[in-house]
């Protein structure tokens, strides 16, 4: 059965939560008793145990116990997630990609990344800015699996991630220092403290490494700045300013099957290459008791990101000479620039025995643009005098930009049944207003192209939660959830001269899933998981043949099980562990039964750590990923012929010594040197004698690297 939500069908779910809120006094306060309380399954502050969604929680204590020096590390040690690096990643993991729901490629867009409830998600396809989190300021980070577009709209279809900030109030001070492998310096800071109702944050990062690959080195920096206002036990205040910098080297992929050629060396065109980001802004909001029994809510976050991206080989000789004849051509120089204004208020309605309702509202405006530059040799010494400018007024850059506003409206519903059981619900409507702009030097011959075009789409979910013990609950749950393009996917690229192509503006994706599951806390055994099925409509889909992304005609279905857990099997050793099976493959048309590329079907994750005595300990992770396809596109024949990217296992080791307000960490990292690649595909690259050859590629992580890291609390 493919349930699917029209328009009338939200508007009938509105009215009901309309009602609810309006003609229904508040009876009594809601309470929450024990466990693990968590805000993202719902928007409401509840125990894990009463909520119907397969959520995890890593807490400080987990991270600051870890190998982890940043979050996509510890989103896949800790989190068990599935965490890819189309630039390999090096030792500060940047561009990194979580697929939380086995959508691929297309995974940055459908993983929604939240910091204290608010989206950080670029309206491109570039990576979120991890780097600009100080990993010290993470009070918790919040996991949930599964679509979850009622409560927070676009994107959130594979799952959720919630960065949690500000949980704690309570003093610490605190700084780190870690050198290692390939010199490697990384240091955090935090000062927190509280004076009277006023708490004020400050965290701070510095990142360097010269990298294990060629032209891998790379710098980032970040700080944030928090201040939280409580003016009493409910009605408090916050704003949050954050800037994060990062410079790297691209050192592009190496030609082969994973494992071959010099998985040190760059790609010849990329050496040189820099990527440089700047990302500043703020986050403010506060709640208000609007009377017994209701609460105003607000969210509100202004970011602002610049880039620069630089490949210097496109304006030397020896891309303009080559052996075969064929230039390499592209562009010297990019330069990006763009802002993001976030609005979201809502009203929590809280009637006790009778249940709790939210209504919400959401605003977001976005803009970005692009200028790209070839280089004077590129432009005349063949570009120009051999009639490769066809844009009708001479423009010799590419110009590009785009403009998105959103608006949505949304209601929650948690009713009560009997006693532990209880059903929960919603729906969302989103609409998407999306202009764009294109001139090409090359490829414009008639002049620019625009386009402009508003499309909507709608979420629901439907879930019945048994909470029959205490820590105990068994849920069953419906939810279709959606995600709109991104800004870069209105646009392909011409397979052989790689200049870009105007698609059109996409129509919404769309996913509708059943699960099942559950959250169990036995004595120190705790345990979740769940079972799933998905089917997608209009999935966002890029043809290499074509070099067009387009909407797909063919629905694709995403099947699997998640578990997780964790034990204290002494007073000394703990143990954790869990893993993912899915399977993510095409349901119908000519590709039926093909799996999509880049998702293994099996992923594994075991931690452990034992306590010697009170000062010394030693523990330790290891993360399976199993075999998956190379990137290469839906062509039947080429898809089947290929070799699958060899499935890998990575493991790390520490010793640990803690005394007074000293904690020093010993840690190997890849601790088996394991070769492994978390991407790589099949295409037509353009060697250094311009000749065009089909070959596989893949981008190498990085081998093993030890690192000595000293904490001081003060």
């Amino acid at each position: 059965m493919n349930l699917q939500l029209s328009n009338k069908k939200i508007a009938a779910l509105f009215c009901g939560v309309a009602l609810l809120i309006i003609g229904t006094p508040r009876i009594a306060q809601a309470q929450t008793t024990g466990g693990t309380v968590i805000v993202t399954g719902s928007r409401f502050e509840e125990n894990l145990n009463e909520v119907p969604a397969d959520v995890k929680v890593i807490t400080r204590d987990e991270i600051a116990n870890s190998t982890s020096q940043n979050i996509p590390d510890v989103l896949s040690q800790i989190g068990g997630l599935n965490v890819r690096n189309i630039n390999g990643g090096g030792q500060l993991n940047l561009d990194a990609t979580v697929d939380m729901g086995g959508y691929g490629m297309t995974a940055g867009s459908t993983t929604l990344i939240l910091v204290d409830g608010q989206r950080i998600n670029p309206i491109d396809s570039s990576s979120v800015m991890w780097e600009s989190i100080p990993i010290d300021s993470i009070d918790r980070i919040e996991v949930l699996q599964g679509g979850a577009s009622v409560q927070y709209g676009n994107g959130a279809v594979g799952g959720v991630i919630n960065i949690i900030t500000n949980g704690n109030s309570s003093t610490l001070n605190q700084a780190s220092v870690s050198y290692g492998s390939y010199n490697t310096l990384i240091n955090n800071a935090i000062l927190r403290d509280t004076y009277q109702d006023t708490t004020y944050q400050l965290t701070a990062n510095t990142s360097n490494s010269q990298g294990w690959r060629q032209n891998s080195g790379a710098n980032a920096y970040a700080f944030d700045a928090k201040i939280t206002q409580k003016f009493n036990n409910i009605d408090k205040a916050y704003i949050d300013f954050f800037y994060g910098y990062t410079n790297e080297g691209v050192p592009g992929a190496v030609i082969g099957q994973v494992g071959s050629g010099n998985p040190q060396s760059a790609f010849f065109k990329n050496i040189g290459a820099t990527n440089t980001v700047n990302n500043s802004g703020l986050r403010f909001g506060g709640t208000k008791e609007l009377a017994d029994g209701f609460l105003g809510e607000l969210d509100s976050s202004y970011s602002n990101k610049t880039a620069f991206n630089y490949y210097p080989f496109y304006d030397t000789a020896a891309a303009i000479t080559t052996t075969s004849g064929n230039k390499i051509n592209g562009n010297t120089n990019n330069t990006l620039a763009g802002w993001q204004l976030n609005l979201s208020p809502r009203i929590k309605a809280n009637f006790g025995p009778l249940g709790t309702s939210i209504v919400g509202y959401e605003f977001n405006k976005a803009s970005q643009g692009s200028i790209a530059t070839y280089g004077s040799n590129e432009l005349n010494g063949y570009m120009i005098p051999q009639g490769w400018i066809t844009n009708p007024t001479g423009q010799t850059n590419n110009i590009q930009n785009a403009s998105l506003i959103n608006q949505s409206l949304y209601g929650l519903l948690k009713l009560p049944i009997t006693d532990g059981i209880s059903l929960a619900g919603g729906a969302r409507h989103q609409t998407q207003q999306a202009n764009t702009y294109y001139s090409s030097a090359v490829s414009s011959t008639n002049g620019p192209s625009t386009a402009n075009q508003i499309l909507s789409a709608n979420a629901g979910d439907a879930a019945l939660n048994f909470n029959y013990a205490k820590n105990q609950n068994l849920f069953i749950k419906w939810d279709q959830s959606y995600r709109f393009p991104n800004i870069d996917e209105f646009w392909g690229s011409d397979p052989t001269t790689g200049a870009q192509v105007f698609n059109g503006i996409l129509r919404p994706q769309t996913a509708q899933t059943y699960s099942a599951g559950g959250n169990w806390v036995l004595n120190t055994l705790r345990i979740n998981g769940s079972l799933f099925s998905s089917v997608s409509q209009n999935e966002i889909t890029y043809n290499p043949t074509t070099g067009a992304n387009y909407n797909s005609p063919y629905n694709v279905n995403r099947r699997g099980i998640v578990l997780d857990s964790s034990a204290n099997l002494t007073n000394r050793l703990s143990i954790a562990g869990g893993g993912k099976f899915q399977r993510s493959y095409y349901a119908n048309g000519p590709y039926m039964g093909q799996t999509i590329a880049v998702t293994p079907d099996l992923i594994l994750n075991a931690r452990a750590n034992y306590l010697i005595d009170q000062n010394w300990s030693f523990g330790g992770v290891v993360n399976y990923v199993s075999t998956q396809h190379y990137d290469a596109g839906t062509n039947t024949t080429i898809y089947n012929s290929l070799a699958l990217m060899p499935s890998y296992t990575v493991g790390d080791v520490y010793l640990n010594y803690k005394n007074s307000g000293w904690d020093t960490k010993f840690t190997i990292k890849n601790v088996g040197n394991s070769l492994y690649a978390t991407y790589g595909g099949y295409a037509s690259p353009q060697l250094a004698s311009g000749s065009l050859v089909n070959s596989y590629y893949y981008y190498p992580s990085d081998r093993r690297a030890y690192y000595l890291t000293t904490k001081y609390s003060f």
